[in-house]
């Protein structure tokens, strides 16, 4: 054998070796447990997430905590919105460039709950996602904070939250993100998901909700003063909302029918009335 076959042998099996290494490398991403990372690996499901986006003349997608990209995949499907990636992980964004490098798939590196939604996106962007259950709740609580900004939601969330998310008055789970979230957003259970369809595979079930904003641009109340009675009637929630405040809220010598009640029993128009009477008859320990 000459030494040009012999060289030119060495190259391409160095060559294939170097692709084959190159293939594995990005083959798979290892969930990391403090990343709360669970990722989904049924491709229908997928699908049926991303197209319970109910878009209206929206331009921009922010999907966030993408991992291996099975949403991102078929998010980039849909010429009609510019897809955007927000991601932590650094193993996940190597990953995610080589992938989708011939997508143009814009990845920002970064913690989305740190992140300037306003500062980078000029038009309001709808937001998507299998979240980290460990800051799904923060998440939503971020986009309440930048409601004007994020027309939609539509997210994994684990099962039990999901339903806390969406519950009406009178429910044991109807709570302070219940009562937040429904004063600026619709909130709809989309469909429940088993444990099996994730690597590695929670220990609890999961579900999929769609959030999208109502016409309420401002609640008709004083909302700082709205979200500490929620949130200080939610705390001791086995209590009358006289009792689960009084520690806050000076007891007034007149009284209010909703104090004698449960914070569970009241809608979040009732909420909002109870805050314009506690501005005018009480006052705040601090």
């Amino acid at each position: 054998m000459s030494k040009d076959i012999v060289f030119f042998a060495n190259i391409l099996t160095s060559t294939i070796h170097f692709t084959l290494t190159l293939e594995l490398r990005f083959m798979y991403v290892k969930a990391k447990k403090y990343l709360g990372q669970h990722f989904l690996k049924d491709k229908n499901i997928a699908h049926q997430i991303v197209e319970s986006l109910n878009l209206h003349d929206i331009e921009n997608v922010l999907e966030i905590g993408p991992g291996m990209g099975v949403l991102t995949e078929f998010l980039l499907q849909n010429k009609t919105y510019k897809t955007t990636v927000i991601e932590i992980d650094g193993e996940s964004i190597v990953y995610l460039k080589d992938r989708f490098f011939a997508d143009n798939l814009p990845i920002i590196q970064d913690d989305f709950l740190q992140f300037d939604i306003k500062k980078y996106f000029d038009k309001p962007v709808c937001v998507i996602g299998n979240f980290p259950y460990n800051i799904s709740s923060q998440i939503l609580f971020k986009v309440l904070d930048n409601r004007d900004w994020v027309p939609q939601v539509v997210g994994m969330f684990q099962k039990e939250v999901a339903e806390r998310i969406a519950a009406k008055p009178g429910s044991k789970t109807y709570g302070i993100l219940s009562v937040l979230l429904q004063a600026y957003y619709q909130i709809e259970y989309l469909f429940t998901v088993n444990e099996n369809v994730f690597a590695p595979p929670p220990k609890v079930k999961s579900a999929v909700i769609r959030v999208t904003r109502n016409e309420v641009n401002k609640i008709d109340c004083d909302e700082k003063l709205f979200i500490k009675l929620v949130k200080t009637a939610f705390n001791q929630r086995r209590k009358t909302i006289r009792n689960s405040i009084k520690t806050v809220f000076t007891n007034p010598a007149v009284d209010h029918p909703f104090l004698q009640l449960r914070p569970e029993q009241l809608s979040v128009e009732q909420f909002v009335e109870l805050t314009n009477w506690v501005e005018k008859n009480m006052l705040t320990n601090g």
